[in-house]
């Protein structure tokens, strides 16, 4: 006896044909957006189906969100390539997909040699209804209280060795009010940059 006509099945893989590259449960991908101007979207795939035939592949995902489409928008502490896990699921046309991408952990992504095109990181889960974020807050790295930013230099202090943005320096050197009491100069007076 076969399959009742309309029903479905789950695959393990499913092959991008104009990519020839498989994807699979687990895999983040780039989905295509109906304006071409805009960036694609990023998601990660949970489950993919097919008709009976196998044709007709739809995709169950769960979508990322750039900062800019969360409720409080784009802070100065978000890096360009950072995403948000979010609670906002859907089923899509597999045609949609426009290649994989990789959204790593916020500590691999520091780690990374070189950031490619389609190198991504997350460190915040996104409820969509309620615009809250888990973790809801996370380790500060500089006297400013700003969460790291991976785009942005850091400069290590010489004598306590604490971490400083970039910003953060230029104010110490502007405000000659503010003590002296952190060394980020060496002797060709000239940043002693470190990166994290």
């Amino acid at each position: 006896m076969g399959r009742p006509r309309g029903s479905k099945r789950t695959l393990d893989t499913f092959t991008i044909k104009p990519l020839n590259k498989p994807i699979k449960p687990g895999d983040c991908v780039l989905m295509k957006p109906a304006d071409p101007s805009n960036l694609s979207y990023v998601a990660r795939v949970e489950r993919i189906e097919s008709d009976s035939r196998g044709t007709n592949a739809r995709v169950h995902v769960r979508w990322y969100y750039r900062p800019e489409e969360s409720i409080g928008g784009r802070r100065q502490f978000h890096g360009s390539k950072e995403l948000f896990l979010s609670d906002h699921f859907d089923v899509q046309s597999a045609d949609t997909i426009e290649g994989k991408c990789t959204v790593h952990s916020f500590k691999s992504y520091t780690k990374l040699d070189a950031v490619g095109n389609d190198d991504f990181f997350c460190r915040f889960e996104y409820n969509c209804s309620t615009g809250a974020f888990t973790p809801d807050r996370v380790a500060v790295y500089c006297k400013c209280e700003m969460p790291y930013n991976p785009d942005d230099l850091m400069v290590q202090c010489e004598s306590c060795s604490d971490w400083f943005c970039e910003e953060f320096c230029k104010l110490l050197l502007l405000d000659h009010s503010l003590p002296r009491s952190h060394n980020f100069f060496g002797p060709c007076d000239k940043f002693l940059v470190i990166v994290v």
